[in-house]
């Protein structure tokens, strides 16, 4: 697998993120539906990567600066048929080493409160996450599960815990 910053130009990278734009809109009423769009992932604070193995987009995610020692993780995604394959454990161990080297001392994410944002939930927690309330600009949202994750410089590393790439 490999992880890159993306410029977000390929049309893979279109379908992907306009599948979970789509797929967020039916989980969440449109108030409550955080993930950005394509020129919203262009701002200077955002930075994207997507994954690839060979020419197949696995998955795809974003590290947006709010502040000099706090990030938040956005637009984390896998093709509904790619899932269960270890590309999101992987964006998320890339994304947690960049926000260190950043020196970020805290990483934040919102994601939705239905059932089907469970496995994400699970995801962040096996790293380490932690429910937490609103941070930054969200407000309390009954549509919306707010998680951080303190950031340490050495110590052990949660993504120590990280699964291979199953084929």
């Amino acid at each position: 697998m490999r992880i890159e910053i993306d410029d977000l130009s390929r049309p893979e990278i279109h379908a992907l993120l306009n599948e979970h734009l789509r797929n967020m809109f039916e989980l969440s009423p449109p108030e409550s539906v955080h993930a950005l769009d394509l020129v919203r992932l262009r701002k200077p604070e955002i930075t994207f990567w997507s994954a690839w193995d060979g020419s197949e987009l696995l998955g795809c995610g974003a590290l947006k600066q709010l502040d000099p020692t706090h990030g938040e993780i956005k637009s984390m995604r896998t093709p509904a048929r790619l899932r269960r394959r270890g590309a999101g454990r992987a964006i998320l161990t890339h994304i947690l080493q960049v926000a260190r080297s950043r020196g970020y001392e805290r990483l934040s994410l919102e994601t939705g409160s239905v059932e089907a944002f469970k496995p994400a939930q699970q995801l962040y927690e096996s790293f380490g996450f932690n429910y937490c309330g609103p941070f930054g600009e969200y407000t309390e949202d009954p549509n919306s599960v707010f998680m951080t994750l303190r950031l340490q410089q050495s110590a052990a590393e949660p993504f120590a815990r990280a699964a291979p790439l199953k084929r």
